[in-house]
């Protein structure tokens, strides 16, 4: 098993990938650490395990890290293991996975594989991401993109909420084009989601499952700093899916078009528009449930 980890999330994290790591060798599995020093670099590691027949690699860290170590899997016959280490966590709490170091370490020694169906975004720069849980563009990905990232390691989810106060101000809200199977819609947001959860444990889309294919598309229709801030306050109640202004389709490929509107995906900074969205070539195990 090799364990990628980024040593430069700060000391808590290292603290609990320690706990972590004395469970597993409590239950007699041997681990391996590495040590990612730079964007993209999980996902060169996990690609070189994957070549080299590592059985199990585990992502050590938040979604970011989680989606990059899952890039480099893909198309393999690995296994991906998540120790949740990350801010919200979005994948974790999705899968039901848990967030203790010790219990996420005991899923990692006795646990069982289970299918995930990633999505892939595919660039007009040529360049492709690949994401577990979501793909934003509009507004949540201009938070994402301007956001302190050491304001991020000091206060956590709070650097969120106060980077979203000040999009609020300045941002242009543009008009996004989601053709959905070919059939337009226009909002001024939307999330590509392959999963119920946004930004940690709320819910985005209540009938979306991780191991389906295709995605659930989140419409944001209405526009303006005002109905940011609404949506913004109903998120944290699960109030989000239930408000006239956002609606949720089907889809089995999406392809969104807009002047000057970010990408995000899972949480990281991912491009801008246009871009295509389509499930990746093949799926991915990932260890989910102890036995």
């Amino acid at each position: 098993m090799l364990i990628v980890f980024n040593p430069t999330a700060g000391p808590q994290r290292r603290r609990h990938l320690t706990r972590a790591l004395s469970t597993l060798l409590e239950r007699g599995v041997r681990a391996e650490v590495a040590l990612a020093s730079y964007r993209g670099h999980a996902e060169e590691i996990a690609r070189d395990a994957a070549r080299a027949g590592v059985r199990v690699v585990v992502a050590a860290g938040g979604d970011g890290t989680i989606a990059e170590v899952a890039s480099g899997l893909a198309g393999s016959d690995t296994t991906l293991g998540v120790l949740p280490l990350g801010t919200a966590n979005v994948l974790a709490r999705e899968v039901g996975l848990p967030l203790s170091p010790e219990h996420a370490a005991m899923v990692l020694a006795e646990g069982r594989s289970a299918v995930l169906r990633p999505g892939l975004a595919r660039f007009a720069d040529g360049h492709t991401r690949l994401f577990l849980q979501m793909l934003g563009a509009g507004f949540d990905a201009a938070v994402v993109a301007n956001l302190n990232l050491p304001l991020k390691r000091q206060i956590g989810r709070g650097a969120y909420v106060w980077q979203t106060a000040r999009e609020l101000s300045r941002y242009a809200f543009p008009e996004v084009t989601a053709w959905i199977d070919g059939e337009p819609a226009v909002a001024t947001g939307v999330v590509v989601t392959k999963g119920r959860l946004y930004a940690g444990r709320y819910t985005l889309a209540p009938d979306a499952l991780p191991g389906e294919e295709g995605f659930h598309v989140v419409l944001f229709r209405w526009s303006g700093p005002l109905a940011a801030a609404l949506y913004s306050a109903a998120l944290p109640l699960n109030l989000l899916p239930r408000l006239s202004g956002v609606q949720i389709r089907r889809a089995r490929t999406v392809r969104l078009e807009g002047a000057s509107a970010l990408v995000q995906t899972d949480g990281d900074p991912a491009g801008a528009l246009p871009v295509e969205i389509t499930d990746a070539p093949g799926p991915l195990r990932m260890l989910l449930k102890r036995l």
